[in-house]
């Protein structure tokens, strides 16, 4: 049996905040820039994101930052907590690189942290990686997400091809949490209220009068509606797999941790329902 090529070390990038912008009253803008991003570099994904490293409270590390060795070396309570966000920009230009929070008080990690930061300050990551860009041989596009996909939405509404026939859902809580956003496409706000996360998403991507053609879909959120859209486009509408980008970014009543721990076996479970379904009845 041949050996499995080693797995290649993560990219790690140390960032300077160089402002930070308050979009909405639950979402906050940081801008990371310096010389720890010179050898950083995002593709043609609009769904790239890289892993913010939070070191636990009372724990350093030595120079060089080597996470391998860190993880190798350090028992499992000393290595950096990690919290995913996507990358909203990265100009090229003048190698900044802007990340959206949803912040909700001092509920959770990352989100206190973006309210908090200030410019100077510094914090690791890894990556980029990423998978999904809009498709200009597909015949229309089906955009759909809550306030973690927003980013990732926002971007791919921005590098559509010209004249793109375009469908995309964004659920918020309320009015005041809508963004504006550089493309021709249309977004349709959905306002949750004091609905369950993804309720309303669900009821208009179910309402919407699929046209005909080959659709691209990137539906990404709160993983309870990811898994009602996820069937719906797979077993009603027939949507191929290399069709879809769908994953669940949280769940609700997890945190990060806990949510990533559990992914893979709740995917995997998700694909079995659903190739259950996929059988013809006997």
């Amino acid at each position: 049996m041949a050996e499995r090529p080693a797995r290649k070390a993560p990219s790690t990038h140390l960032g300077q905040v160089v402002r930070t912008e308050r979009l909405t009253p639950h979402m906050v803008r940081v801008v990371l820039g310096g010389d720890g991003l010179a050898q950083f570099s995002a593709g043609e994904c609009t769904d790239h994101y890289v892993k913010l490293l939070f070191a636990p409270e009372g724990v350093t590390y030595p120079e060089p930052f080597d996470i391998q060795r860190i993880r190798a070396d350090l028992p499992r309570d000393q290595w950096p907590v990690t919290r995913t966000y996507t990358v909203r920009s990265w100009d090229t230009d003048t190698r900044e690189l802007a990340l959206d929070f949803v912040v909700h008080g001092d509920e959770g990690l990352a989100g206190p942290w973006a309210s908090n930061v200030r410019p100077g300050d510094t914090v690791r990551l890894l990556g980029p990686g990423g998978a999904y860009a809009p498709d200009a041989d597909a015949d229309w596009h089906l955009l759909a997400g809550d306030e973690s996909a927003l980013p990732a939405i926002a971007t791919a509404l921005e590098a559509m091809p010209e004249g793109a026939d375009v469908r995309a859902f964004i659920e918020v809580s309320g009015p005041e949490e809508e963004q504006k956003i550089d493309s021709a496409a249309g977004v349709v706000w959905l306002h949750r209220g004091e609905r369950p996360v993804g309720e309303a998403l669900v009821e208009a991507v179910r309402a919407l009068d699929f046209p005909a053609g080959r659709v691209q879909a990137f539906v990404h959120g709160e993983a309870g509606f990811v898994k009602e859209l996820r069937r719906l486009l797979r077993i009603d509408h027939g949507v191929p797999r290399e069709d879809l980008s769908i994953s669940g970014y949280w769940r609700v009543g997890h945190n990060e941790d806990g949510w990533q721990a559990s992914k893979r076996d709740w995917n995997a479970q998700v694909e079995a329902e659903q190739e259950t379904a996929d059988q013809p009845a006997s």
